[in-house]
C-alpha cells in the first residue's frame, strides 16, 4: 500500500517513535494538546504535532488479511466472492470535503454517503462439494483497473448480477470521481458492462431494485439538474426556531442538523432523484414516471412487491426540521404500477420532531409499509394506538392492517382503510409468515423485558384466533427456545421453513412451562407482568418449523437446531454444537433451491466454525445418510488475519460481586507467560457497562471459551504483544427493577466501582496480576465508564485510557443509553453520573482520545474538549489526542497508528514497575504528611485546653 503523496509507507520495523510526516500532504494539521504544556496548534514538522508509528508488534495489526465477503447464489450451487480493500483507508480520503446536512454526510463528487467503503473486486466459484474445489473462483471480466464496486446483487433466477461503479482513494482526483454507475455481470460468461452509461446513480437513500430477471429500476440523479446552490454572501436573515402552544419535543443530542435555509436547499438538491427502468439484456432505458409527476423527488424507497408487478415508494417532504435527523421528516408512502403510475397513498405523515424519548416509543400514524411475502402484492403495516407514546395507556396499542393491491386499484390513488389484521397490546415486533396462512407475531415491552410469540392465521380465518406459543424474559439468555429458521422462495422472497417428510419418532422434548416473574408493586403502583402460559390448542396447523438458538449457559455459548411442534410445543434437538475445543454456529438454510421442499433428508445449513486460535470458516452442516445427526462438510479456507499472535491463553473467569451478583470476564495472558517464571502482570481492563431489569439476568454467561481470538488494532487484545495481561468485557451490569421503580442509574456509580472492585481481585486473586499496575480503558460509553472509575475508585487504578466518550450528562440533558428520563427529571442521577462534575476528584493519568467528527449521538467531541480543560483547571495529569475527520469510530490508517502510539507510551509510562514504585512513595509521603498534620492540629487543640 502506499501513502497518499506516493509515499511508501514505514517498514514495521521502524522504531515507535518515527514521524509519518514525509507520507502526508505539505501543512497537514494534527491537534495534540497535554496538560503539562502549551503545544497547540503547531505545524506539521515539529516531533510533537505528526502522526506517528506504535511499536512493531502493536503496528503489525493493521495489516491483517482480509477474507473475502461470500454470497450464495440463488441456485445455491455457486459462491459470489467479494474482494475487500485493506481495512483503514488513509486520512486524507476522510479529509475530502463532504457536506454535513440532515444527519446525513454527502460526498457532493459521487452525490452518495460520504466514507464509503467497497470491493475492489468480484469471483465465481462453484459451491464446494469436495476439498479441491475450496477457495477456487474465476474473477470477472471488463470491471474496470482501480474500481470499487457496491450494492450488489443477484437476479432471481441466478443468472445476472447487479452492481455499481466508482472511483476512489488516494490515487484517484475530484475529476475523476462521479456519481456510481450501474453495471451488470452475466454468472455464465463472467463478462461484465455499464447498464446506463454516463448515467450516475443517487445513492444517497436508494439505489436500485430488480423489478423481475430481466429490469431493473433504477435510482438515478435527474436529468438537466442544476448546479448546486451557493451559498449568499450575506445572509437571508436570522434563523428563526419557535415552539409555541406549550409543544413536548424532546430531542436527543444529533450531530449535523441542517442549520439554515440554505442547508435545507442542499439537502434538497443532493437528495432529489428519480427513476427509470433498464433492461439488462438488451439495455434499453425508459422512464418509470409520469410526465405530469413534475419535478424529481426526494425518493427514499423503492420496493417492488413478490409478483414485480406493483412498487412501494417513499419520499421525504418539507418543510425540513433543524431538530431532528431527515429520518423524522415528513414524508409520502404510496404504491406504483410497472408503468409508475400511483394506484394508491398509503400516507403522508407530518414532521415528527415530538417522539417521546422513552423506550417502545414510536412515530404516530402508519409506520412499516411492506410486502407480505406469502401473497403476490399485498401491503401490512402497524398503526400505533397510542399515538406512539408508550406512556399513554392503550389497549389494543398496536393494530396491524392488511391491503390486497390485486383486489382492485382505487380511483385516483385515493388511501382506503387497510384490513384490521392483528392487534397487539404490547407494541408491535414483527411476523414472521409463513405458507397457507400461518404467521409468527412478535410483541414486546421494555420495561418489563417481556418477548411474546403467537402462532396467528395470517389469513384473518375467524375460527382461528391468535395462541400464545410463548412468554418469556428476553434478557435471560439461558431460557432462549431460538428463533425460527427462514427459506428462499422461487420468487426471491423468503418466508418460515416448514418441514415436509418424515419427522423423528423419539426424542421430543415436552414444551416447557413459562418461568414467572413475581408481583411486585412498584412506587408507583405498577406490576411485574406475570409470565403467562399457552392455553389449549384451539386450532392446529400440523406444522414443524426448525429454531436456531444460541445455546447460551453457565459453562458458554453452544448453538443448536432444533426441531419445533407448532401445536404441541414440543421440541427434538437435530444439532448442537460439541463445544470440544471449537465455536460452531448456524446460519441459513441452503437446500431451499428454486423452492424446493425442506425436508430432513436433505436438509444444510450453512454454518461457521471456529476455535480460539483458528478464524472462523464456512461449512455445510448436512444430514449424514439420514441417520438423524448432522455433520459439518468445510467450504471455505481463509487465511488466519494475524499469524505472529495465533493462540494467546485465555480463561473466561467467574466471580461475584459484593451483593452476590455473578459476574464473568473473559483474561487473556501473553504468548508463553508463565506465572512461576514472570510473576504477576501489568494489567489492562477493557469494559462497556450494559443495564439489566434483574441481577440473574446480569450474572449469565454470553460468550464461549472457544470463541476465536480476533484482534484488529483498536481492541485491546493487541497489547498483549507488548507483555500485558488483558482482562476483556468484564460484566460490569448496571441492575434495576422496573416493577418495584427502580432505575438502574440511580446506583450507577456504587454498582459500577463494586462490579470494577470484583473484577480486579478475582485478577489479583489468580496471581496474574499486580495490583499496583492495572489499567482501565473503554470507548464511547466504556470511555464514561473509564473516567468515572478514575474519580470514584483511584485505588484501584493507575490510569486510564478513554477513547470518544461522553463525560458531562447536563449536555446530553434528553436522555443517553437506556435512561429514559430527562435531566430534569433526575438531576442527581444526570450530575452524580457525570466525571466532569468530579473531575477534581480525579488523581491518576488519563488519556483521552476523540475524533474531531463524531457524529455519534451525544459523543460530541465538546464532551473530549470540555473535560480535558476541566482536568487541567483541577491539576490532574491527562492528555486530550484529537482525531482529525475521524468520526466516532477510528477508520484512518494514520489515526489508527497514532492512537496506538500514543495508547503504547501512555501504558508503558504510567504501568511500569518504575510509575508503580513512585506512586507508593508518593501515596507515603503523603499519608507521612497528613498525619504530621493530624499531629500538629491534635497539639494546638492540647493548648487551647491548657
Amino acid at each position: 500500500r502506499r501513502l497518499s503523496g506516493g509515499c511508501v509507507r514505514a517498514a514495521p520495523s521502524a522504531r515507535k517513535t518515527t514521524s509519518l510526516t514525509h507520507m502526508l500532504p505539505s501543512r497537514r494539521r494534527f491537534t495534540f494538546v497535554t496538560a503539562a504544556g502549551n503545544n497547540v496548534g503547531k505545524e506539521a514538522g515539529d516531533e510533537g504535532d505528526c502522526y506517528r508509528m506504535p511499536p512493531p508488534e502493536v503496528a503489525q495489526f493493521a495489516e491483517r488479511p482480509q477474507s473475502p465477503g461470500i454470497s450464495l447464489s440463488p441456485n445455491r450451487d455457486q459462491l459470489l466472492y467479494n474482494m475487500r480493500p485493506p481495512p483503514y483507508p488513509f486520512v486524507s480520503e476522510l479529509a475530502r470535503p463532504e457536506l454535513k446536512l440532515a444527519g446525513l454526510r454527502i460526498d457532493v463528487t459521487q452525490n452518495s454517503r460520504s466514507r464509503m467503503s467497497g470491493n475492489t473486486g468480484m469471483a465465481l466459484g462453484p459451491f464446494p462439494t469436495t476439498e479441491e474445489e475450496i477457495n477456487t473462483w474465476q474473477n470477472f471480466m471488463g470491471i474496470p483497473e482501480g474500481a470499487s464496486l457496491n450494492f450488489l446483487s443477484w437476479s432471481n433466477d441466478g443468472g445476472s448480477i447487479a452492481f455499481t461503479v466508482r472511483f476512489a482513494g488516494p490515487s484517484v482526483a475530484d475529476a475523476d470521481r462521479a456519481a456510481p454507475e450501474l453495471w451488470i455481470a452475466d454468472a455464465v460468461t463472467r463478462e461484465c458492462r455499464p447498464l446506463l452509461p454516463g448515467r450516475g446513480l443517487n445513492t444517497l437513500f436508494e439505489n436500485y431494485s430488480w423489478l423481475d430477471d430481466d429490469t431493473i429500476v433504477v435510482c438515478v440523479i435527474p436529468s438537466g439538474r442544476e448546479e448546486a446552490p451557493t451559498r449568499p454572501p450575506t445572509p437571508r436573515g436570522p434563523r428563526v426556531q419557535s415552539n409555541g402552544g406549550g409543544n413536548v419535543a424532546q430531542a436527543r443530542t444529533y450531530a449535523d442538523l441542517l442549520k439554515d435555509s440554505h442547508d435545507a436547499d442542499l439537502f434538497e438538491h443532493f437528495g432529489a432523484s428519480e427513476f427509470v427502468t433498464v433492461n439488462v439484456k438488451t439495455g434499453e432505458v425508459a422512464p418509470f414516471a409520469p410526465a405530469a409527476a413534475g419535478t424529481a423527488e426526494m425518493h427514499t424507497r423503492c420496493d417492488p412487491s413478490p409478483d414485480g408487478q406493483f412498487i412501494i415508494m417513499e419520499a421525504l417532504e418539507r418543510p425540513f426540521s433543524y431538530a431532528v435527523p431527515c429520518g423524522r421528516f415528513p414524508k409520502r408512502v404510496w404504491v406504483v404500477n410497472r408503468a409508475g403510475e400511483t394506484v394508491r397513498d398509503v400516507c403522508s405523515l407530518p414532521l415528527a420532531d415530538a417522539i417521546p424519548i422513552v423506550n417502545n416509543s414510536c412515530r404516530a400514524g402508519p409506520r412499516g409499509v411492506a410486502w407480505r411475502p406469502d401473497r403476490p402484492a399485498e401491503l401490512y403495516w402497524t398503526e400505533a394506538q397510542d399515538g406512539g407514546d408508550p406512556r399513554v395507556a392503550a389497549e389494543p396499542r398496536d393494530i396491524v392492517f392488511t391491503a390486497d393491491l390485486h383486489a382492485g386499484a382505487l380511483e385516483g390513488g385515493s388511501a382506503a382503510a387497510g384490513v384490521p389484521t392483528f392487534h397487539t397490546n404490547l407494541r408491535f415486533g414483527g411476523v414472521s409468515w409463513g405458507a397457507d396462512g400461518l404467521g409468527l407475531l412478535y410483541e414486546s415491552w421494555y420495561k418489563t423485558r417481556t418477548i411474546k410469540a403467537y402462532v396467528v392465521d395470517t389469513f384473518g380465518r375467524a375460527d382461528r384466533p391468535p395462541r400464545l406459543l410463548y412468554d418469556r424474559n428476553y434478557e435471560d439468555s439461558y431460557d432462549d427456545p431460538g428463533s425460527p429458521l427462514s427459506r428462499r422462495m422461487s420468487d426471491g422472497t423468503y418466508r418460515l421453513a416448514q418441514v415436509t417428510g418424515p419427522l423423528p419418532k423419539d426424542g421430543w422434548v415436552p414444551a416447557k412451562a413459562a418461568r414467572g416473574a413475581p408481583v411486585v408493586a412498584g412506587e408507583e403502583g405498577n406490576e411485574a407482568e406475570k409470565r403467562e402460559t399457552p392455553g389449549p390448542v384451539e386450532w392446529e396447523t400440523g406444522v414443524t418449523l426448525i429454531l436456531e438458538g444460541d445455546g447460551a449457559s453457565d459453562t458458554g455459548d453452544r448453538p443448536f437446531v432444533d426441531l419445533l411442534n407448532l401445536d404441541t410445543g414440543a421440541t427434538r434437538r437435530l444439532w448442537q454444537c460439541p463445544g470440544l475445543g471449537a465455536l460452531e454456529r448456524p446460519g441459513s438454510i441452503i437446500s431451499d433451491a428454486g423452492g424446493a421442499p425442506i425436508t430432513l433428508d436433505t436438509l444444510k445449513i450453512l454454518l461457521s466454525r471456529e476455535t480460539p486460535s483458528e478464524n472462523p470458516q464456512y461449512y455445510s452442516l448436512e444430514l449424514s445418510g439420514g441417520g438423524g445427526e448432522l455433520t459439518p462438510r468445510r467450504i471455505s479456507d481463509f487465511p488466519h488475519p494475524h499469524p505472529s499472535l495465533v493462540d494467546p491463553p485465555k480463561e473466561i473467569i467467574r466471580y461475584k460481586r459484593a451483593d452476590g451478583v455473578d459476574l464473568n470476564a473473559t483474561l487473556y495472558l501473553p504468548p508463553g507467560y508463565d506465572l512461576a517464571r514472570d510473576g504477576p502482570l501489568p494489567t489492562l481492563v477493557w469494559a462497556y457497562p450494559r443495564e439489566f431489569n434483574s441481577a440473574e439476568a446480569a450474572g449469565q454467561l454470553r460468550d464461549s471459551p472457544n470463541r476465536f481470538t480476533s484482534i484488529s488494532p483498536m481492541s485491546p487484545l493487541v497489547w498483549l504483544s507488548r507483555g500485558y495481561a488483558v482482562l476483556e468485557g468484564p460484566a460490569l451490569p448496571i441492575i434495576g427493577n422496573a416493577a418495584a421503580g427502580v432505575e438502574p442509574n440511580d446506583s450507577y456509580v456504587e454498582q459500577l466501582v463494586a462490579g470494577a472492585r470484583a473484577a480486579v481481585a478475582a485478577v489479583v486473586a489468580k496471581g496474574v496480576t499486580d495490583p499496583r499496575r492495572v489499567a482501565v480503558g473503554g470507548a464511547s460509553y466504556g470511555a464514561f465508564m473509564a473516567a468515572n472509575l478514575l474519580a470514584h475508585a483511584p485505588d484501584l487504578f493507575a490510569c486510564a485510557v478513554a477513547r470518544s466518550g461522553a463525560y458531562n450528562r447536563t449536555l446530553t440533558p434528553f436522555g443517553f443509553q437506556s435512561e429514559e428520563r430527562t435531566l430534569w427529571q433526575a438531576p442527581e442521577t444526570y450530575m452524580s453520573m457525570s466525571p466532569f462534575q468530579h473531575a477534581d476528584r480525579i488523581k491518576k493519568p488519563i488519556l483521552l482520545i476523540h475524533g474531531e467528527e463524531d457524529t455519534n449521538t451525544g459523543t460530541n467531541v465538546i464532551q473530549s474538549e470540555r473535560f480535558f480543560a476541566a482536568l487541567k483547571g483541577n491539576g490532574a495529569e491527562a492528555k486530550l489526542v484529537l482525531l482529525p475527520h475521524e468520526s466516532h469510530s477510528t477508520r484512518g490508517f494514520e489515526s489508527v497508528m497514532h492512537t496506538l502510539a500514543e495508547t503504547s507510551d501512555f501504558l508503558d509510562e504510567h504501568m511500569s514497575l518504575e510509575a508503580a514504585e513512585r506512586t507508593e512513595k508518593a501515596a507515603a509521603a503523603a499519608a507521612a504528611e497528613a498525619e504530621v498534620g493530624a499531629a500538629v492540629v491534635a497539639g494546638g487543640d492540647l493548648v487551647s485546653k491548657l
